[in-house]
């Protein structure tokens, strides 16, 4: 990996096919930047279709996916598996058959290696979340080693985080006071 994507960078520019639903005739579309453009938007790989950690993950940002939607937040699966390994999985997988949001296919790799998230040895994407902005911007970025899986929680909590747009502390959770708003009132006290 030459190069990474990180936090401050504009997320690059995509154009993929995307797996939206299993049923006949309606199972692709083309998804953009121009789909998340003015939006925050969380965006988490996979390394392959067809595997064991994988769709215990898919399975729990599937589960939370209206807490994405309540955050006005569009969220995108991806992995470079073709869109039929993806649609053949979803069909296969009991966990993955109502999927709520799309199942990007980086067939050709060139995203997942823009981002800097292709694995050495097998060129797969490793574990990678990016939340983005709505100005398109990268604003956290998180990779897990291939055999650990993620925390759609922590996902949440840290998006949560960037949208209040003030300083939180560790470990704070949305409805606690954040850093800036402790400040004001001891200011105004």
């Amino acid at each position: 990996m030459s190069k990474f994507v990180t936090v401050g960078m504009s997320f690059p520019e995509f154009n993929k096919k995307a797996v939206v639903s299993i049923e006949k005739g309606k199972e692709f579309k083309q998804l953009s930047n121009e789909d998340i453009k003015g939006q925050w938007a969380v965006m988490f790989w996979w390394p392959k279709d067809f595997t064991f950690v994988c769709p215990t993950e898919i399975a729990e940002f599937n589960k939370n996916f209206t807490n994405f939607q309540d955050r006005d937040t569009v969220l995108l699966g991806a992995s470079t598996d073709t869109e039929y390994v993806h649609l053949a999985w979803r069909k296969d997988h009991s966990d993955l058959r109502d999927l709520k949001f799309p199942m990007i296919a980086d067939t050709s790799k060139s995203l997942a290696d823009e981002l800097g998230i292709l694995n050495e040895g097998e060129k797969i994407a490793y574990r990678a979340t990016f939340i983005i902005d709505p100005e398109g911007i990268v604003r956290w970025v998180n990779i897990n080693d291939l055999s650990v899986g993620r925390n759609v929680a922590e996902v949440l909590r840290v998006l949560d985080a960037l949208q209040t747009d003030e300083l939180c502390p560790c470990n704070w959770t949305k409805g606690e006071e954040t850093l800036s708003q402790k400040q004001r009132a001891e200011v105004a006290a």
